[in-house]
């Protein structure tokens, strides 16, 4: 039997080991968070954030030790700095976030798209885009965001290559306030203009976020803006520390990296506090620190990293270290997982690699996953207006919302109404292209298709060697396979004068003409072959029109649509002839047919295929009802009327256009181009099968005769009298 004072000393006891925990959660933690920061203080890193919680793994959930071999600022890495740094003061409910980005190519323009889309999928604040391009970037992203039609999102462009007044009222170009320094990294000249952000940016901008394209989000860019307030006065550049070894210089023998505080930052995504870095005269002092350097280093290996880091290792309180969250980097020699294996969740992910999606590492697989969520994800869902926030719509939006408004959905034609103003968002130029040399009677190959009908496009590599001109109706997911369709093949890998322009899909109906027209308007020679995917011309087609325009003296004067003849088989397995008189051979032996004589006799009928039989000079032919030949003409012709959706007059209502403009038309006498029989499309099957469908298009006709007579007059009353009911035109 215990004596009866024990339990009350028991009791003592407890409460004294429970007071000295409690002491110990509440002030040890802190006691190792102020000397981790004492730490990060002598290391010039300035007061790094550290947790108050115990540190988890996100693999295995065991605790992590944190430490990287001996080198005291690596424990950092395991930490979850979100659970330690204050909380910012919040944000102004609408505040405009600024956000800038160095673009240049055919390339790095898809790349700023998927990051565009994760930043959009998850923000809740009006933004401003700044984006410093050059001419090829430019001219994509300009088309493709006034057609995204995104609420509140502005896009500024800050051309490279324009001359501005800079600080000194001289006037100089961005490119050659960088251009003389060596650069040996694959992003080239590109790659080190974000140190010139504040002289190219707005005087009157205070912050900006500055990403590289290579760079995924998963959460609210509002958060990473958030961090501005954690900065002290002096503190001018937020930057995520480098998690690799580089800037150690232990890499591999005579590893001579540029000069680096510790393990030096990572450049890909950076706060930025301009009005700071103008006042502290940022140009003078990175141009200063980049000329001493390259004295014995000769070059950067890391673009515009190497400079801000060697900058910051001479003043080191310029630098505000953000939580390694903020920037997860995937390079070649990554540690990256002592950052996020003890990270509740990340922030953004960096393919700062050159292997970008190929790079190894073991949890690759969840990072690719995440990036590629984005790649394929709907643009057309990201068009979502932010409620509370008012700003002004963008560009045409407006006028588009109230034409849909005034729409009646009972419409039968409710369908044809919707897609006519339906505003596609359109990436041109989606692979790298070669413009063509300018020639004056050079001649571009126009032509639209889908995901159904890319089987076509090696064979119609293979006979026209000339430039094309093409736009893709796809789906996002789908323009993803498209760039790995290209990529495995080697005739299409091969072929650099070849356009590819996607049209995002959205809406019920295929419309064709809006593709033409983008395909039509980014055509760079003085002609145009305006075509179909599904015909082959002949080998010697583009050599043969080039020649005929010259002798035929075309240009700007005489409007001339020269008709390449349409020929069809219906043989899945053909010979395709090599010359008119094998053609001639295959059409007597019934191989071969003049184009939809068995359907439409009516869309080619006036070509006067007996006459081209023995034709040796080009003749002249007239314009009839339903006529819809395929013709050369001028590259400033009529554009295709867009009100003609799915299937049905839409090439027939082009030709009367021509005509109405006086074009005239002259058959080639040696020119022919053969279809090649495929699964007929959606818009043809619904035509054929619906009487609601061809009753619509009847209405479009008439619409659109009524529009040539007040546009024409009396001139257009010969269209109106031969109009007659379709049967089957394309």
């Amino acid at each position: 039997m215990l004596p009866r004072g024990r339990p009350r000393a028991l009791g003592a006891a407890a409460l004294l080991l429970l007071l000295l925990l409690i002491g110990f959660f509440l002030f040890g933690g802190d006691l190792e968070c102020e000397r981790g920061e004492r730490g990060a203080e002598r290391r010039g890193l300035g007061s790094f954030p550290c947790p108050l919680t115990p540190r988890v793994s996100a693999v295995g959930r065991q605790p992590s030790s944190g430490a990287l071999d001996g080198d005291p600022s690596a424990g950092r890495w395991g930490h979850n700095h979100s659970d330690c740094v204050p909380p910012p003061p919040p944000l102004q409910r609408c505040e405009l976030l600024h956000v800038a980005i160095v673009c240049a190519g055919h390339n790095s323009s898809r790349d700023l798209v998927t990051l565009v889309k994760s930043v959009l999928f998850y923000r809740k604040n009006p933004l401003h885009f700044h984006l410093v391009t050059d001419a090829v970037a430019r001219n994509i992203l300009e088309m493709l965001f006034y057609t995204w039609m995104v609420p509140a999102v502005r896009v500024s462009f800050y051309d490279a290559e324009e001359l501005k007044a800079g600080a000194l009222a001289l006037l100089d170009f961005f490119l050659p306030q960088v251009s003389w320094i060596p650069n040996k990294h694959y992003s080239g000249l590109y790659g080190l203009m974000k140190l010139v952000l504040p002289a190219a940016l707005p005087p009157d901008l205070a912050r900006v976020i500055v990403l590289d394209t290579d760079v995924t989000f998963a959460s609210d860019i509002a958060e990473l803006w958030a961090l501005f307030a954690h900065f002290s006065d002096e503190q001018v550049i937020g930057l995520v520390e480098n998690q690799s070894d580089w800037y150690l210089g232990n890499l591999w023998r005579n590893h001579r990296p540029w000069p680096a505080l510790g393990r030096g930052f990572n450049t890909g995504v950076i706060l930025l506090r301009l009005d700071r870095l103008r006042q502290a005269g940022w140009g003078q002092m990175w141009k200063l620190t980049a000329t001493r350097e390259l004295v014995t280093l000769l070059a950067t290996s890391l673009a515009d990293q190497d400079i801000f880091n060697a900058v910051i290792k001479e003043h080191p309180g310029l630098v505000r270290p953000l939580p390694c969250i903020w920037n997860v980097q995937l390079s070649d020699h990554t540690l990256a997982e002592r950052c996020y294996s003890g990270a509740s969740d990340l922030k953004v992910i960096h393919w700062n690699s050159p292997k970008k999606l190929r790079v190894k590492n073991k949890h690759v697989g969840y990072f690719r996953n995440l990036h590629l969520t984005f790649l394929g994800y709907d643009g057309n869902l990201l068009r979502r207006e932010l409620f509370g926030c008012p700003s002004p719509p963008p560009s045409g939006a407006e006028q588009v919302q109230q034409a849909l408004a005034h729409l009646e959905e009972e419409d039968a034609c409710f369908e044809f109404r919707q897609q006519q103003l339906t505003v596609h968002r359109v990436h041109l130029t989606f692979l790298p292209h070669e413009p063509p040399h300018p020639r004056p009677h050079d001649v571009t190959l126009v032509a639209q298709l889908s995901m159904d009908r890319l089987q076509m496009l090696e064979a119609l590599c293979k006979h026209w060697p000339g430039p094309m001109s093409l736009a893709l109706y796809l789906t996002d997911a789908e323009a993803q396979q498209f760039l790995r369709f290209v990529e495995a093949s080697a005739v299409l890998s091969a072929r650099q004068n070849v356009a590819y322009h996607v049209v995002y899909r959205e809406g019920p109906l295929y419309p064709v003409n809006q593709l033409r027209n983008v395909a039509l308007a980014q055509s760079l020679t003085p002609f145009v072959f305006l075509s179909d995917i599904d015909f082959l011309p002949a080998y010697s087609l583009y050599d043969y029109l080039r020649a005929s325009i010259e002798q035929l003296k075309l240009g700007s004067e005489r409007k001339v649509a020269l008709v390449v003849p349409a020929f069809e088989t219906l043989h899945y397995r053909f010979r395709f002839p090599g010359s008119k008189a094998e053609l001639l051979a295959l059409l007597d032996s019934g191989s071969l047919y003049t184009f939809r004589y068995h359907e439409w006799p009516r869309g080619h009928a006036p070509t006067d295929y007996v006459r081209w039989r023995e034709a040796q000079t080009p003749y002249r032919v007239q314009w009839a009802a339903d006529y819809e030949p395929y013709v050369v003409v001028p590259r400033d012709c009529p554009r295709y009327d867009p009100r003609f959706v799915g299937f049905g007059w839409n090439k027939v209502a082009h030709i009367v256009e021509l005509d109405a403009q006086e074009y005239e038309l002259l058959v080639l006498p040696e020119a022919f181009t053969i279809h090649l029989p495929h699964a007929p499309s959606l818009d043809i099957s619904r035509f054929r099968s619906s009487p609601t469908y061809r009753d619509c298009l009847q209405v479009l006709k008439d619409e659109f005769h009524q529009d040539l007579s007040r546009h024409y007059g009396a001139a257009a009353l010969k269209y109106l009298t031969a109009l007659q009911p379709p049967r089957g035109p394309a």
